[in-house]
């Protein structure tokens, strides 16, 4: 084999040996949104084996990532910040009113460690709390010296796989 269908070889089996578990979904400016819709999408992270990389603000609907990906494909940067408050909707007249349904729901999705934080801070309300530094790091893993330079390099060249919806509310619920 020549050296040119040699190379050729090496790459093609390179590629085909890369597979979505070998990926990172980096999280890093992300406010919330439907409570379905990131349910769905954080599901496909779970099956795909992707590890998730909370690299900055994951505030609202971002936040079930906890509970909807396994904790040891989850860790999280000095600069994390996660954003928890009580789910709502709208009701007839059009008026944001906190869903009880939904905020149940939302609750039931966290692992224990994260209601646990939760109801030591007073439940779920309207009010934003948010868990961040030792408290953060105490409930989610760190991330590695590897993952950290992963996250600077996508940073640095554009790479950053975020899962970002800023066209939608925090928090909602839909009802089902």
């Amino acid at each position: 084999m020549d050296m040119r269908a040699c190379l050729i070889a090496v790459v093609v089996s390179t590629a085909l040996s890369v597979t979505s578990a070998s990926a990172t979904v980096i999280i890093s400016a992300d406010i919330g949104g439907k409570m379905r819709d990131y349910t769905t999408r954080f599901q496909q992270v779970r099956d795909s084996g992707e590890s998730v990389v909370i690299a900055g603000t994951c505030v609202s609907a971002c936040t079930m990532v906890l509970g909807l990906v396994p904790s040891d494909r989850i860790c999280v940067t000095p600069d994390a910040v996660l954003g928890f408050h009580a789910a709502w909707m709208f009701d007839s007249s059009g008026k944001r009113v906190v869903s009880a349904s939904g905020t149940q729901d939302l609750m039931q999705t966290y692992p224990a460690a994260v209601r646990a934080w939760i109801a030591r801070h007073g439940g779920l309300t309207p009010k934003m709390m948010y868990l961040r530094g030792r408290d953060l790091a105490a409930i989610v893993a760190p991330c590695n010296s590897s993952r950290m330079a992963s996250v600077s390099r996508a940073k640095r060249f554009g790479e950053l796989h975020q899962l970002d919806d800023t066209n939608t509310p925090r928090a909602s619920f839909d009802g089902h």
